[in-house]
């Protein structure tokens, strides 16, 4: 039987298929994003995936494009697929843009729906300083997304977290709404925000990174220019 196969089989003996939650501050949003995201989408034949885009990320500096901004690249960009949905909630809120605070209240509103937290690798990586990190897995299963030959952590806290909740069949994520790690290889696409926003103050091109149509608002817009280039307030 199939990866697939097996998942739509899970599916069957599930009231909901799960949904991808993948939070970022997409500044801008590019096809490192959207490619991995079509990749977790059809191998776990996920019901879709909201991009929720961060407002005052904890652990890195502000963004450069302000909110509405931001908002609208993603809405460019996600627009040609019906399963991608962006979620407003985080721009919504004052304060820090907390994750746990985030599926909570996603799983308030979805019951018992399977709800996937997408992280890549060196977020994974990060995780410890989240805040309230260990409670992420009481919310959601975590999907790890690994480029070929990535590592994955080992004989330390996070080691030990991972192992403990570590499963290989993606139809467990089916079983119940949270509470599983899976690492899935996705394309392998060396693509940056901070590399796009680089090129773009130097005058150079972003072209064949990111969705022509973002590229286009970019332009018109005029961001990541070295006068505009400072953290929105």
């Amino acid at each position: 039987m199939t990866l697939h196969s097996r998942v739509l089989a899970a599916q069957s003996n599930c009231s909901a298929a799960p949904i991808g939650i993948f939070g970022g501050t997409f500044d801008p949003v590019h096809f490192g994003h959207l490619r991995p995201a079509l990749d977790l989408l059809e191998q776990l034949s996920l019901a879709e995936v909201r991009f929720i885009p961060c407002r005052h990320p904890p652990h890195r500096q502000l963004p450069v494009a302000n909110p509405e901004q931001r908002l609208t690249m993603l809405r460019l960009a996600i627009a040609g697929e019906s399963r991608f949905r962006v979620d407003e909630r985080e721009l919504a809120r004052t304060g820090p843009s907390y994750m746990v605070d985030t599926l909570a209240s996603l799983r308030a509103e979805q019951g018992n729906v399977p709800l996937c937290l997408i992280m890549g690798t060196d977020a994974f990586q990060g995780l410890p300083k989240w805040h309230r990190w260990t409670e992420l897995i009481e919310l959601a299963h975590l999907l790890v997304m690994r480029r070929p030959g990535g590592l994955l952590p080992r004989g330390d806290e996070l080691g030990d977290f991972f192992e403990a909740r570590r499963i290989h069949d993606p139809a467990q994520l089916m079983q119940q709404p949270m509470g599983f790690i899976l690492p899935l290889e996705v394309t392998p696409l060396g693509i940056s925000a901070t590399r796009i926003r680089t090129l773009v103050e130097a005058g150079g091109s972003a072209r064949y990174l990111l969705p022509s149509v973002v590229w286009n608002y970019i332009q018109k817009e005029g961001l990541y220019l070295p006068s505009l280039s400072t953290p929105e307030k």
